[in-house]
């Protein structure tokens, strides 16, 4: 089998990595992380001698010991740990080490045997119900008692220990500090879904989101400063929250398979440069201030979104809100060189993009885009505004577009900021939302039927528009809900096997405790028939 060596210096140390040709993208990463010695939540960066970032994978540059690359290890912002930088560093990061090899195993299993052992979920089971335990002390006590966090002027959040769900100014600043010059190969890289957000710092993805405006040549075609849109997407960084899910980087892996989706279906000959510019700048927008927390719940909490926007998609209308709070400040204003008719169709088109996202509507936009798909014409507004919903829609839940090891840690963030969710509903007495129960929902079961019923039929019908997306979104989802579906399937069987055992174990308690019973008579007859000889 032909064989690829890389020749590359950790820490000034020589080391060389040598892998087969056909080698899967995630074997050559852990080969690396090896050789660097590399902890689970270290992000690795590779220069070549010219000093430009270079994606680890199978598709390296045969390279001499004359022209090394360069592997550099960045240890994760110990803030960004779930479980906090004092706690995570008295665990030594166990839980999460065993948290990668149980899935690494898992995925072994899998592929191997074709099923999951019951054991291994058990072990998975166990970690969870540690880990819930630790990150639950901060909102809750051990009497289930609601704490009020709410004092001072940040917020704590209770998703992330020693965290404020505001950024700080510190936090802010700091992503100002980027020196990264993008290669021509990440450049190709981060127009795939493939794209793996987790390599990147949100000092790079500001760069690289800037990227994205320069390749589709909206800074010369719209006349944006580039100080100006630095200043727009660190506007838009600081507001948004530390939260598990809708975060920054969520922001930014809406913005990429976005951007993405532009290139793959070729869409800059068939919409004009506005449309581009509404759909990855409402990209970027689109969860703006999103504090964890559903419309469903701003609504039964009456908080004050739902007051002020009537309870119509409470949160949409606030994402928006804030996006142009920011385009009203000059310094940030990216639109400000454009006439009024162009600021008014980005302005419509933003909200309708935005507005999109409520779940709430999906059967709606869904059908209408499903009424005219079989006579679409790209010269009619009407059905270009529907397929841009339709688009951002696509972006916003295509997580299990992408290979897994990128969208399960995905999944596990989704389901922390629920599992919050529905612990806060329990405690303040409101209706719980079903599906983010804890005591009801297992990972499995939270993805099959959102694969089979929302993801697959909206992502079926926009490859019905563009055929050449098959294989790029719908391939993967495809996987993803076969793999969900044996992990359902295994979890039931584990659960099945328990009841059996109890109902067994349940059996034989009470054959011997009627046998104990039947002893104890015998036993007691002769003695009870002896005259009392006091």
């Amino acid at each position: 089998m032909a064989t690829k060596i890389i020749y590359f210096t950790v820490n000034g140390r020589p080391e060389q990595a040598e892998f087969p040709m056909d080698c899967p993208a995630q074997d050559v990463k852990d080969l690396f992380r090896s050789a660097a010695e590399a902890g689970p939540h270290d992000i690795l960066k590779l220069y070549n001698p010219k000093g430009n970032i270079i994606n680890i994978s199978p598709n390296l540059e045969h390279n001499s010991p004359n022209s090394c690359y360069k592997l550099e290890v960045v240890a994760a912002d110990c803030n960004s740990e779930p479980l906090g930088a004092e706690l995570a560093g008295a665990l030594g990061f166990d839980l999460s080490t065993m948290e990668k090899r149980l899935q690494g195993l898992e995925k072994k299993i899998l592929f191997e045997a074709g099923e999951t052992p019951a054991v291994v979920y058990e072990m998975k089971k166990q970690v969870d119900s540690f880990r819930e335990k630790l990150e639950s002390v901060e909102h809750l006590s051990w009497l289930g008692l609601f704490k009020d966090l709410t004092d001072g002027t940040h917020k704590p959040s209770p998703f992330y220990h020693k965290r404020t769900l505001h950024k700080t100014k510190k936090e802010c600043e700091h992503v100002r500090e980027n020196s990264l010059e993008v290669s021509d190969e990440v450049r190709q890289y981060l127009k795939t879904p493939t794209f793996d957000n987790w390599q990147w710092e949100d000092t790079e993805i500001m760069v690289l989101l800037q990227v994205m405006y320069t390749d589709l040549d909206f800074i010369a075609t719209f006349n944006i400063e580039p100080e100006v849109l630095q200043q727009f997407l660190f506007e838009v960084y600081r507001r948004y929250n530390n939260i598990p899910f809708h975060n920054f980087k969520h922001c930014f892996c809406v913005t990429q398979m976005m951007y993405g989706l532009i290139w793959l279906t070729d869409l800059r000959s068939k919409m004009d440069s506005v449309d581009l510019l509404i759909m990855l700048t409402s990209a970027v927008c689109h969860d703006l201030d999103h504090t964890g927390y559903n419309n469903a719940y701003q609504i039964n909490a009456r908080t004050e979104l739902a007051l002020r926007y009537n309870d119509i998609s409470p949160l949409e209308n606030h994402h928006c809100a804030v996006a142009f709070e920011i385009l009203e400040k000059t310094e940030s204003n990216i639109f400000r060189n454009l006439s009024m008719d162009q600021y008014k169709r980005i302005r419509e088109g933003i909200i309708k993009c935005i507005l999109a996202t409520d779940m709430t509507r999906h059967n709606e936009i869904l059908s209408k885009f499903k009424s005219i798909l079989p006579a679409f014409d790209f010269t009619n507004k009407d059905h270009r505004d529907v397929l841009m919903m339709i688009l951002i829609k696509v972006s916003d839940i295509s997580n299990e577009a992408r290979p897994m090891e990128v969208a399960e840690p995905w999944l596990d963030c989704l389901l922390q900021e629920f599992y919050n969710q529905s612990d806060v509903e329990k405690l303040e007495g409101l209706p719980v939302t079903p599906f983010m129960d804890r005591d009801k929902v297992t990972k499995p079961s939270s993805q099959t039927g959102f694969i089979r019923f929302v993801l697959l039929p909206l992502f079926i019908e926009l490859a019905n528009l563009f055929p050449c997306l098959e294989q790029h979104i719908i391939d993967p989802v495809r996987k993803a809900l076969d793999y969900y579906t044996e992990m359902e399937k295994a979890l039931e069987r584990k659960k099945l096997n328990r009841t059996q055992s109890e109902n067994t174990a349940k059996s034989k308690e009470t054959t011997m405790g009627a046998q104990s019973t039947m002893g104890s008579h015998t036993d007691a007859g002769p003695e009870a028939s002896k005259p009392d000889t006091q």
